[in-house]
């Protein structure tokens, strides 16, 4: 039975890993904030163990059990305000580290950590994994220097280490201001959504289906490979919406245009998934249709 920690276990990306992971058949501790506010979103399951701990404290943090895997997808500070307060970047770099020592300390053999597409800049082109990294954010800056630094220490630690940039992941427990949650909520309660021009092409990928690329690259990723992870199968914005808008409510409206593009906005992401495949066998089983079907659900469920 794989025996697997996961860090950040409250957000999306962490909880559909664990959720995943129990389906699997894995035991799984989950490390939270002490003042997490989102512990509904971690299944019960008599495999799943609770352990509470800042990003400052992991050094601290007592765990007798041993395990398999680390999966680190906990992050300080995401929302976009943040992402260029040098002090809170250098504190998740730090608490990156952290977490690699907590995965030597536990027994892990291999550590996963979760990256951006903020790494790459802007790019014109699908990301592969030797897609030359140019970070314009100091959030950008803050996941490349982390997944860097990680690696080495790893190296010096024996673990394996392998970081995955996440581009445009959506579900359920996403964050309220999301551009698919918002819109979902918005077109749900009769309103239309403010958006931007859309005339990016983008990304998207289910939660679920995330959530298994990192099992599948914990698994069998390559050692100190960094995967770019999303679809693959990439669409301009305005038809993202427009396909969403039709399940949700098709007599709505979009305010396109009503929003600006925000600063360092990249206007091309898409994922070559060709080696995260070839790697481990993954590959994405929800469409974007039925993955927003299943956040029109959470959010209707949430509301009786």
């Amino acid at each position: 039975m794989r025996r697997i920690v996961v860090n950040g276990a409250t957000s999306m990306i962490g909880a559909s890993i664990v959720r995943c992971a129990l389906a699997q058949g894995s035991e799984v501790l989950c490390i939270v904030r002490n003042d997490s506010a989102r512990m509904g979103n971690i299944p019960k399951s008599e495999r799943v163990t609770v352990a509470r701990a800042d990003l400052d404290d992991y050094a601290s943090l007592e765990i007798e059990e041993r395990y398999d895997e680390f999966y680190h997808v906990a992050w300080g500070e995401t929302a976009s305000v943040a992402h260029n307060d040098v002090d809170t970047q250098e504190r998740n770099i730090r608490g990156t580290l952290s977490a690699a020592y907590l995965a030597h300390r536990v027994g892990c053999s291999v550590f996963v950590g979760a990256g951006s597409q903020a790494e790459y800049g802007i790019v014109n082109e699908p990301l592969r994994p030797d897609t030359p990294a140019n970070p314009q954010s100091g959030y950008g800056v803050a996941k490349y220097a982390a997944g860097k630094l990680s690696a080495l220490l790893c190296e010096q630690l024996g673990i394996r280490h392998n970081w995955i940039r996440l581009l445009s992941i959506f579900g359920p427990q996403d964050r309220a201001n999301m551009l698919i949650v918002y819109a979902v909520r918005e077109l749900l309660a009769g309103r239309s959504p403010e958006v931007t021009k859309c005339e990016q092409i983008w990304d998207y990928l289910y939660c679920d289906d995330a959530a298994k690329a990192f099992l599948a690259v914990g698994k069998s990723g390559v050692a100190g490979k960094a995967y770019p992870l999303g679809s693959g199968k990439p669409r301009r914005l305005f038809e993202y919406l427009e396909a969403l808008r039709g399940i949700v409510n098709p007599d709505g409206a979009l305010q396109f245009g009503k929003r600006g593009y925000y600063r360092h906005q990249p206007m091309h992401l898409c994922a070559d998934i060709s080696e995260l495949a070839g790697d481990t066998g993954w590959k994405p089983e929800v469409s974007f249709e039925d993955g927003v079907r299943k956040v029109v659900e959470g959010i209707r469920s949430e509301a009786q």
